[in-house]
C-alpha cells in the first residue's frame, strides 16, 4: 500500500511491510492499527491475519507480514518525494527479517531523487544493524524514533548513536511531559497531539517544553497538530502561528 499522504511532514507513504504490535502507551489508538483493520476486512491480503477483535476494540495481533511487490514502488517515481517509509508498520520490528530490510534499504540507496523518513520504536534494532555493517548510511535517508512521554525517552539514546545520518524524533502521539529532554544531536523535531475518538488530551507545557529543547540545540522544530476528536478544528497553531521547520538539508 503505496499513495499520497495527508500527514503535514511527508508527500506519500510506502509500506512493504504491514501488522505489528504495541510497543508502549502511545500505541493503545494507533490509527494504524484501525485502518489494517478495514483493510483486512476487505480482503486485502497484506493486512491478512494482522488484526483481531478484542471486545469493541480492534488490535494487532502481533502478525508482520513483507510484501516484495511494493519493493520496487520508489524507484518508479522519477519525481522526487518526501517518502514516509511504513506508516502502517515498523521496519525494525523484530519479525521482519534482516534480510527484508536490507531490501527495503538497497531500494533506498537506487533513489537518490527522494528523501526517505524512516521511523521506528525499535531504534535499538536499528543501532544494531549499523554497528554491524548491515545497512548502509544514506544522505536521502533519515532515521527516527517516536517518544510519547517520558517513559521512552532512552528511545533517543539509540537514536544518536547511529553517527553520519538525519536523525529526528516524532513527538506523536505526545500523552505526557517528556522531562528534561536532551534534543543535541537531533535534526528535527515533530510534535503532535493524538486524534481519533479515544484520543488523549495534550497540554501546551509539553510541546512548549520541547519546543524550548529545540531552541537549545538548534533542531528544527515541526508542530503537526493539536489532535481530537475533530484535529482540523483544532488546528495546528501553536500561539497563533504555525511551524514547518525543517533540517537545514531538506529547507535548503
Amino acid at each position: 500500500m503505496s499513495g499520497t499522504s495527508e500527514i503535514e511532514w511527508t508527500d506519500v507513504t510506502w509500506n512493504p511491510v504491514a501488522g505489528c504490535n504495541v510497543a508502549s502507551a502511545g500505541c493503545t489508538n494507533c490509527y494504524a492499527m484501525r485502518m489494517a483493520a478495514r483493510l483486512q476486512a476487505m480482503g486485502h491480503p497484506k493486512y491478512e491475519g494482522t488484526t483481531r477483535k478484542s471486545g469493541k476494540r480492534t488490535v494487532w495481533t502481533g502478525r508482520v507480514n513483507v510484501d516484495s511487490s511494493t519493493l520496487n514502488d520508489p524507484i518508479n517515481w522519477k519525481r522526487g518525494k518526501r517518502i514516509f517509509v511504513n506508516s502502517m508498520a515498523d521496519l525494525f520490528h523484530e519479525d521482519v527479517p534482516t534480510a527484508f530490510i536490507q531490501a527495503v534499504w538497497a531500494t533506498m540507496a537506487q533513489c537518490p531523487q527522494h528523501q526517505f523518513q524512516v521511523l521506528t520504536k525499535r531504534p535499538e534494532r536499528m543501532a544494531a544493524m549499523f554497528a554491524l555493517g548491515e545497512l548502509p548510511r544514506l544522505s536521502q535517508v533519515w532515521i527516527g524514533t517516536s517518544v510519547e512521554d517520558e517513559a521512552v525517552v532512552n528511545r533517543i539514546t539509540h537514536l544518536v548513536a547511529i553517527s553520519g545520518m538525519t536523525r529526528f524524533v516524532s513527538f506523536e502521539p505526545l500523552i505526557g511531559p517528556v522531562g528534561s529532554i536532551n534534543l543535541h544531536g537531533i535534526d528535527w523535531a515533530i510534535v503532535g497531539g493524538e486524534s481519533g475518538p479515544a484520543s488523549r488530551p495534550m497540554e501546551i507545557e509539553w510541546v512548549e517544553q520541547i519546543e524550548k529543547a529545540c531552541r537549545r540545540t538548534g533542531t528544527a522544530f515541526f508542530f503537526k497538530q493539536w489532535g481530537g476528536r475533530n484535529k482540523k478544528a483544532a488546528g495546528r497553531e501553536l500561539r497563533g502561528r504555525t511551524y514547518d521547520e525543517y533540517p537545514h538539508e531538506l529547507a535548503a
